[in-house]
């Protein structure tokens, strides 16, 4: 398990550039689920963020939030990913 792996280094970019977030983790869980024939060699990941831009904002809200700045890596690089997204 990697936490520095080129694909959670891609989430921290796009992430940072689009929430300037106070707190960002990024665990990949991919090892967890090993053999998971549906992934198709995409990853599984956790994302727990804190950022303004969810103030305000139901949890849903927020993780679309989240899914729309990942949008392009959801498409292949990511199959699976599990938010915790909190305002400050």
């Amino acid at each position: 398990m990697s936490n520095n792996s080129p694909r959670v280094e891609m989430i921290r970019e796009l992430l940072e550039k689009e929430f300037n977030p106070t707190a960002l983790e990024i665990i990949d869980d991919s090892h967890l689920h090993a053999g998971h024939a549906s992934a198709g060699g995409a990853g599984h990941f956790t994302v727990k963020i804190t950022a303004e831009a969810f103030a305000g904002k139901m949890p849903l809200q927020r993780h679309r939030l989240v899914f729309a700045a990942l949008d392009e890596m959801m498409q292949s690089e990511i199959h699976a990913l599990s938010i915790e997204a909190e305002a400050p």
